[in-house]
């Protein structure tokens, strides 16, 4: 299946039909990849790391790039989401970024989590830095682990947390990315 990125790339179409799944491998992580660098991010078994990691290649198959982070959030009715990490796309080019962000709904408790987001539908780093709406469903008693899905135009971003805290609920929110730290989540 051909994306606009394809033609953007200035390709013949029969050209990127006749290179078929190797060429997009090229510019995607296999799941293999992918599933060690979540174990070695998240200091586990690469076992225990493909399960979400499996589901999200399920819903978006193979990724451009991913982002390796830390964040902190809290929330009583009205939430608040600071992150920050490194984004590594499969061309090479890496790129650092903050995210902040409110959220809204019945949602109780605070958490800190290592997010491990998978990205899909960038062709360089820059695209990187805009709201990405999404919804959220949270359960941390302790520890955990969770997957939801952000979208923006034709980017998608899977954040995968595992995190320790008290906080229970589900939320609709946005969380923006940018190049600097921010205090205003808005």
């Amino acid at each position: 299946m051909l994306t606009r990125r394809d033609v953007s790339l200035g390709l013949p179409a029969a050209a990127l039909i006749a290179a078929g799944p190797a060429w997009a491998q090229n510019d995607t992580y296999s799941q293999d990849e992918i599933v060690n660098a979540a174990a070695d991010f998240f200091d586990t078994t690469a076992g225990a790391a493909a399960a979400a990691v499996e589901r999200v290649f399920r819903d978006n198959g193979r990724p451009v790039g991913y982002i390796t982070g830390e964040e902190g959030a809290g929330a009583w009715g009205f939430g608040l989401r600071y992150g920050k990490g490194l984004l590594f796309l499969k061309s090479g080019e890496r790129a650092s970024v903050f995210w902040q962000g409110p959220s809204f709904g019945w949602d109780f408790g605070g958490n800190a989590s290592k997010a491990f987001t998978l990205v899909y539908g960038m062709s360089n780093a820059g695209q990187i830095y805009r709201r990405f709406p999404g919804v959220d469903g949270s359960a941390y008693f302790v520890g955990g682990l969770g997957v939801n899905y952000q979208r923006a135009e034709n980017i998608t971003l899977a954040p995968i947390r595992a995190g320790v805290g008290l906080r229970a609920g589900a939320n609709v929110g946005y969380l923006a990315y940018s190049r600097k730290r921010r205090i205003n989540p808005f």
